[in-house]
């Protein structure tokens, strides 16, 4: 019995595949592992992207690109500013200091000259004086004396008060400036970040696809003359406006920049309009709100014209339904028909 219940419990030994069995079972295997790996990678794999595609994604994401770059350019220029208005303040702080050493110098030299003479009694020095008007006419002067002094060290009081007002400030300044330069480099790692996605997609076109969508874009010409049958600018400013645009034909494209090399689009516009002796605010989105809004049927040459819900494109106008902007990296400045994008509004500066 003890024999039989140890055999019961002995596992059955398996029988291994030999010859024609063997080539079968790894084959089958074989055959197996292929469909799942396929199977896996079919899940994994992206659909590859269709010119049109790719065009509407690389599009998106140059949109995306401007709308961070326009927040970047706005956040330098209040770093800009918030920079320029500290280092006012610690110049004032600096002369406001240095006032006050001077009159605590003073008031030094003038509470030695008391300890020096405070040590007998007024009455006293009266009493013993060989000429008893004479002292009492300098008594006279001393507390004069002492009323200035007074008000000469509430002076200084208040420059020391004033002062600490300074500081803080600066303080508050300083600290701004710190939040400024962090906002800037968000919004630059966005726009890189972007740009960068939007070359991976161009780079999976083969050579003909990417000649076409450079074709589409506009990317591959940058006409210098002017298109027939422009009309006249309304004023001699709006004339010097178009024709700094035209002199940017051809420039590239570079986010931030504001000339005379390269321009981003709100840099243009401003270029534009500062040969032309008018400041622009530098964002597109203060640059819609620096004139008189016009409707898209008064436009007239050197009008800024605006994209996007977001406001976030501008270029200048210059008649025949066509302006000059800074599209977008890779292409360079040019001519293009206002109709390409969907418009938002238009301002004209003067």
């Amino acid at each position: 019995m003890a024999a039989q219940r140890k055999a019961a419990h002995r596992k059955p030994k398996q029988r291994l595949f030999t010859g024609p069995a063997a080539r079968t079972a790894a084959s089958l295997a074989l055959a197996g592992a292929a469909t799942a790996t396929a199977f896996e990678g079919a899940a994994q794999a992206e659909p590859q992207l269709t010119p049109a595609q790719v065009k509407a994604k690389v599009d998106r994401l140059y949109e995306d690109a401007e709308i961070a770059t326009e927040k970047y350019n706005g956040t330098k220029e209040k770093a800009a500013a918030a920079e320029k208005s500290l280092d006012a303040l610690r110049d004032e702080a600096a002369r406001r200091t240095e006032r006050l050493n001077a009159a605590r110098n003073a008031l030094g030299s003038y509470a030695t000259a008391q300890y020096r003479g405070g040590g007998i009694d007024p009455a006293v020095r009266l009493a013993l004086s060989s000429d008893p008007d004479q002292y009492l006419a300098r008594a006279s002067y001393e507390d004069r004396a002492l009323d200035r002094q007074a008000g000469a060290l509430n002076g200084v009081r208040r420059q020391m008060s004033e002062i600490a007002q300074l500081r803080a400030r600066a303080e508050n300044e300083l600290d701004a400036l710190a939040s400024r330069r962090a906002e800037l480099k968000k919004h630059k790692d966005a726009v890189r970040a972007k740009l960068a996605d939007a070359q991976k997609l161009l780079a999976t076109l083969d050579a003909g696809q990417r000649a076409a969508y450079d074709r589409s874009t506009g990317s591959a010409r940058a006409d210098r003359s002017a298109p027939r049958g422009l009309a006249a600018a309304p004023n001699a400013r709006a004339a010097q406006a178009v024709a700094f645009a035209f002199t940017a034909l051809g420039k590239p494209y570079v986010w931030g920049a504001t000339g005379p090399d390269s321009f981003d689009c709100s840099g243009l516009t401003q270029a534009a309009w500062r040969a032309a002796g008018i400041s622009l605010p530098r964002t597109t989105y203060s640059q819609i709100d620096a004139g008189t809004r016009v409707s898209r049927s008064e436009l007239a040459p050197g009008d800024l014209v605006f994209f996007y819900s977001g406001i976030s494109h501008v270029g200048l106008y210059i008649g025949g339904g066509q302006m000059i902007h800074a599209p977008r990296p890779g292409a360079p400045v040019r001519v293009a028909p206002i109709s390409e994008m969907p418009f938002a509004g238009a301002t004209r500066v003067a």
